[in-house]
Formats: structure tokens, C-alpha cells, sequence
């Protein structure tokens, strides 16, 4: 260690060098979901292009050599000289930090990329970079790549390999981007076909009349090789496709729109039967998962436009009380998307708008246009059913409301029902405590004598709980091992729920790897993405990973958690093994259980995430809703009904193993 600092340890990282040597500051993370935000910089620029009238057509292309690449027929890059850097347009957007075009809203009034750093860090964190350029009947290119000087092994990220280039004429227009993720950066440099391909469905969901196309040259069948997304009812068609596996309350999309000072929103609203809602919010097409102050605007003029035409038509008389905005959003899934000259995001995810003066913006907006729809005859029924559904939903809520608290009153929802369930931790700090959901009395003896009860608690669930979708709260309530569940956690429900009332800082599932342990699995999952879903985004929530298999040669003992990891361990081990495929957790011993599943210093957690809440949405209606059909698609396209033949095969193959 130094005992002397001064200025001359001072290290100055010049042009990109920062941006390599603290990725994570500029993308987040390393991981798959930083190597796809590479390209959604670059797509978004593309975007800004196609939502400021510039552009009606992109195409993305994942190539054979791992590299992507994004065109636009827009206006193309600029490619004249800087008047004070003396490098062209080019070199300054793709090598330069907070250098761009969006600062200045003569060039974009909507963008989503604002800080200009976005192009220059894809370039940064990529081995090689192209951008070819098609303006004024011309060609342009120029190559940027990241080098590692052999004598110092400093590494020169996105510099120019030569000057821009002129290639010829030509017809075409805009900017073609292609770059190759670094694999030194990154820890997967895959990008994951079915994951571009939502996120550009998305894109031309929320810019009508906009056509996206995705090429995947990594893929030989024709049908899933190129796709194609071109939506001309735009939010209103994304809200009909958010609602396709769902009973609907009426076909019809409510569409609102308009502008106030400069500020431009669009809802698309359709209802369904079910008991949740859906909001999916946008600014500038960046989802808002967080909500913010456009959220705040729309849910204050909707409640209160709603409760207005309620008392104007008699449904709500003088002496009623108001009904809730809750309870007018009950089955309502709607498209939120606001366009902002200058959208001010709370957090480095962008997750939340914090411009104050968007709410009057986007509440005026919406009362003028909602007053409007419901002063047309021709929507009358459907403003009827929107009501009646409201009143249902207010009952219904008191209902619960009542339960709670005569549940409370009786100590229905404290810890005297937990005795003998409930195996709690001895530790009084929740930011260290950890609660295990187990399945059955077998797996929960065994992880109560294996666990650490100093931070450690159990609860067994006795049966199968209540698949909550398409259930109201109060029947919700009704079912003991969720009022167990509520009670252990402490942080109440629904509307009630609290997060700073938590006892347990990581929530974990542990559940066989079998059907029945899946399906417990979706059943928990289900329930706190409808009715605790904060607990989920704040990263509470875990699925523990036991082991599939137990190899042992010998005094020598090895533990798969997946298939891949078993064919390395048998490739090791040789011939003569035993080969132990566990079907539950209670086949564990307590030992066997803390050590593959339970201690913190050897155990697999996989983290539930929520990265794309309309798709979540959508996947917990098809795979827990009552429609049969979604279902069955789903699993013959996603299922793998070859593991159980895997295994047995595996068992045929080795010599002297036995199967257990």
C-alpha cells in the first residue's frame, strides 16, 4: 500500500477507456440483460428517428458471427466535419461521451436517449463496430474497433481503424449499425432470438404504422428466420393482444388522445372479467415500470371522471361514498404512452417519471377526452358495465376489508394458527432473515432439522394452495395456508400491503422438481404477482434450486442441478458410479438438504425478476387462466418431453451404475 498519495496517482481514463473499466455504471450489468441493452441503445436511436416522422421502417439483424445490426431509413448520421472538434459527425456520436443530436429539440422533439452516451458505449464495449451511412446519394462507412496495445496491454476501446469513407452512391437513406459484442466484457454474447423479438413487438405497438423486421441468420427454419411487426391500430392493438387469452367484458378499446403543451398522451383501455389491473406504462417508448407523475395524471382523472358520471347517472346516490380508483381499474388493462420533450427518469433504469408538470398535462388531457367518450350515446352500455363492474368491485373489497379484520379481532391472521406450521427464525433483523415455502410435512421436517435457525425460517404448506387467478380477495382470504403465508410474511395484502412491515428479507420457494412441485411453484408465483407483486420488484422472492441428481463413485459424492452439469460430472467420474435422480425433497436427509439446497455459502437461488410486466402478464393468464386452449399451445411449443428419456438413457450407459 502507497503511504504517500498524491497528484500524480491520480489516473485520468481518457475518451471510452471509463466505460470498459466500469460497465456496469453505463449498462447495468455484464450479464445477458447488458449485452441486449447494447442493442437496445442502438435500436433506440432508430425509434427516435421513426417516432419523430423520420422514419417508417427498421430492420434487425442478429448475424451468424454473434454481431447485431440496426438500419433505419431515416435521415442518416451526420457526416460533415464538427465546427470545434474537427472530426466528423460520425467519429464525434460513436467515440465521444454526452455528444449527440437529442440535446437540441430542433433535431428530436420525442427522444429516449438523452444523456448522449448510448452509441459511444455500445461502440466502447464492443470488439468491432461499423456504421454505414446513406445520405445525399452516397455511402459512407467507418469502422471502429477496440485493440489491446501488446508492449503496455492498454486497451484502445472504439477507436477509428482509418477515416470515413466514401463507397459509392446509392438510393438508399439512413444509418446501418453493426457492432460485435466484446467477450472479454460480457458473460453471455448471445443475443436470445424470442426476447429481441418481444422487445421490437413492443416497439411497433407503440409506434403506429412503424415496420420492424427482425432477421435471426442463426436460424435455418424460414418461419422463425425473419419476422415481421407492423401494427397500424398501434396501442390499441397491443392492449386487444394483451387481452387475446382473456375473457373480455366487451371488445371495444377505449381510445383517448391528445396534446397539451407539447406533452402528447394516448391511452388504449379494454376490460376483461378478471379481478387485477394492468397498466402498462410508456414514456417516449421507454417502459415506466415504477409508474411516475404521466401514472399519477391518468389514474386521478379516471377515478374521478368515473365517479362523476356515477352520481350524474344516479349509480352512486348523495349519501354513497366514492368508489376507489381500484375499483374502477378491476379487469381493466390498459396502454399508457406519453411522448415528453424533456422526460426526467428517477433511477438509472429509467423505471419512473418524476416531471411534475406532466400530471396536470396528462389529467387534463384525459378528463376532456374521457368526458367526451362518455357523452356519446353510442358508449353508454359500455360505461354501464364499467360501473356496475366498479360496484362489484367495492363490495367486494369492503368484504375483505371485514374479513381482515374480524380475522385480526380473532387472531386468524396472527401467530397463533402458525404454532407447529410456522418454524421461526431466531434472528430479529428481516434484512438477514430468510423464510423457506416447502412443500409437504416430509421436505418440511427435514429442512426445519438441516436449516440455520438463527436466520432461517420454515413453512410447510399442508396441500396444494388455492391457484388465486381469477379469484377475488376475499376468497383469497378464505384459504389457510395463504392466510398462513400472509401472516408469516407481515406485510399484509393487496391494497394493504405494506413492504416495510417485511420479517423476511428473502422469500424462498422450495418445491420438488417434479409436476406437482412446478405447479405449487406457478400457484406461489401467481399469488404474488396479483396480489404482492412489490415483494417481486424489490427482489424479495427466490425459487431454491436442489439438486437433480446425486452421483457417487466410491466414498466420493458429486450433485447435479441440471443435465448439462451431470454429463460433466459422469464424463469425470468414469464408469461404475451410482446414478440418483431425486423425485422430492423428502428423499433428502437433513444434512444432504442444507448442504446441496439450504447453506448460503454452497446453495443455487434463481432471483424472480420482472422484465417485461405485460409479458409476465400474459404468461400467468395462459399458463393459470381458465382457457384450456392458450395452455395446451403453450406447452407443446415450450415443454421438454424428452428429460425423463435423458435420464433413463444416462442410467442404460454406464456400467455397474444403479438407478435409484
Amino acid at each position: 500500500m502507497a503511504e504517500q498519495y498524491n497528484a500524480g496517482q491520480i489516473q485520468v481514463l481518457e475518451g471510452l477507456e471509463a466505460v470498459r473499466l466500469r460497465p456496469g455504471m453505463y449498462i447495468g450489468t455484464t450479464s445477458s440483460r447488458g449485452l441486449h441493452h447494447l442493442l437496445w441503445e442502438i435500436v433506440d436511436n432508430a425509434i427516435d428517428e421513426a417516432s419523430n416522422g423520420y422514419a417508417d421502417r427498421i430492420h434487425v439483424t442478429l448475424h451468424q458471427d454473434g454481431s447485431a445490426s440496426v438500419y433505419d431509413n431515416g435521415r442518416g448520421v451526420p457526416v460533415d466535419v464538427h465546427p470545434t472538434l474537427g472530426i466528423t459527425g460520425v467519429e464525434v456520436i460513436y467515440t465521444r461521451l454526452h455528444a449527440g443530436g437529442k440535446f437540441n429539440h430542433d433535431n428530436y422533439q420525442y427522444t429516449g436517449g438523452l444523456h448522449g452516451v448510448g452509441a459511444s458505449v455500445v461502440n466502447a464495449l464492443s470488439s468491432w463496430m461499423t456504421v454505414d451511412v446513406f445520405l445525399n446519394w452516397t455511402h459512407y462507412r467507418m469502422a471502429f474497433a477496440s485493440t489491446t496495445d501488446p508492449k503496455t496491454g492498454k486497451v484502445h476501446a472504439g477507436e477509428p481503424t482509418g477515416p470515413l469513407e466514401k463507397l459509392g452512391n446509392t438510393r438508399k437513406k439512413g444509418t446501418l449499425v453493426r457492432f460485435l459484442p466484446d467477450p472479454t466484457i460480457f458473460e453471455d454474447v448471445v443475443f436470445h432470438q424470442e426476447l429481441v423479438a418481444r422487445r421490437l413487438q413492443e416497439l411497433a405497438y407503440l409506434n403506429r404504422g412503424l415496420q420492424i423486421v427482425l432477421t435471426d441468420e442463426r436460424v435455418t427454419d424460414p418461419a422463425r428466420r425473419e419476422m415481421s411487426f407492423r401494427y397500424e391500430g398501434g396501442i390499441s392493438d397491443y392492449v386487444r393482444y394483451l387481452n387475446e387469452d382473456k375473457t373480455l367484458l366487451s371488445d371495444e378499446v377505449i381510445y383517448l388522445e391528445g396534446r397539451r403543451d407539447d406533452i402528447l398522451c394516448m391511452a388504449a383501455i379494454q376490460y376483461n372479467d378478471g379481478y387485477t389491473e394492468n397498466l402498462y406504462s410508456y414514456v417516449n417508448n421507454i417502459p415506466t415500470s415504477e409508474g411516475g407523475t404521466h401514472e399519477t395524471g391518468f389514474k386521478t382523472a379516471f377515478t374521478r371522471v368515473f365517479n362523476d358520471y356515477a352520481r350524474r347517472t344516479g349509480r352512486l346516490k348523495d349519501k354513497d361514498e366514492k368508489l376507489n380508483g381500484e375499483d374502477f381499474r378491476e379487469g381493466l388493462s390498459c396502454v399508457l404512452l406519453t411522448m415528453v420533450p424533456n422526460p426526467q427518469f428517477e433511477g438509472q433504469t429509467k423505471g419512473r417519471l418524476g416531471n411534475s408538470e406532466v400530471r396536470p398535462a396528462v389529467e387534463g388531457i384525459i378528463t376532456e377526452k374521457l368526458i367526451d367518450w362518455l357523452d356519446n350515446l353510442k358508449n353508454q352500455d359500455m360505461a354501464n358495465r364499467i360501473l356496475e363492474k366498479a360496484i362489484r368491485a367495492a363490495q367486494a373489497r369492503d368484504a375483505a376489508r371485514k374479513t381482515l379484520e374480524t380475522r385480526r379481532r380473532t387472531n386468524a391472521l396472527e401467530a397463533t394458527p402458525l404454532v407447529g406450521k410456522l418454524s421461526a427464525a431466531r434472528g430479529r433483523h428481516p434484512e438477514d432473515n430468510e423464510l423457506f415455502i416447502v412443500e409437504g410435512d416430509s421436505a418440511g421436517g427435514s429442512a426445519k432439522q438441516g436449516r440455520d435457525s438463527r436466520f432461517q425460517a420454515i413453512l410447510p404448506l399442508r396441500g396444494k394452495p388455492l391457484n388465486v387467478e381469477k379469484k377475488r380477495l376475499d376468497q383469497v382470504l378464505s384459504n389457510e395456508e395463504f392466510r398462513s403465508l400472509i401472516t408469516a410474511l407481515g406485510t399484509s395484502i393487496d391494497a394493504t400491503f405494506s413492504l416495510s412491515a417485511l420479517k423476511y428479507h428473502k422469500v424462498i420457494i422450495l418445491s420438488d422438481a417434479d409436476q406437482d412441485g412446478a405447479h405449487i411453484r406457478a400457484i406461489l408465483l401467481t399469488f404474488f404477482f396479483r396480489y404482492m407483486k412489490e415483494l417481486i420488484t424489490a427482489g424479495h422472492v427466490y425459487i431454491g434450486m436442489p439438486p437433480l441428481y446425486r452421483v457417487q463413485k466410491g466414498s466420493q459424492i458429486w450433485y447435479a442441478y441440471d443435465d448439462r452439469e451431470l454429463e460433466k460430472i459422469t464424463s469425470k467420474a468414469g464408469r461404475g458410479y451410482q446414478l440418483q435422480r431425486y423425485k422430492g425433497l423428502g428423499e433428502m436427509n437433513p444434512e444432504q438438504l442444507w448442504a446441496t439446497t439450504m447453506d448460503p455459502a454452497q446453495r443455487k437461488l434463481m432471483k424472480v425478476t420482472i422484465e417485461d410486466a405485460a409479458q409476465a402478464d400474459r404468461l400467468v393468464t395462459i399458463l393459470m387462466g381458465d382457457k384450456v386452449d392458450p395452455r395446451r399451445a403453450y406447452i407443446s411449443q415450450h415443454a421438454d418431453f424428452n428429460r425423463k428419456d435423458q435420464f433413463e438413457e444416462k442410467t442404460r450407459k454406464a456400467t455397474g451404475e444403479r438407478s435409484v
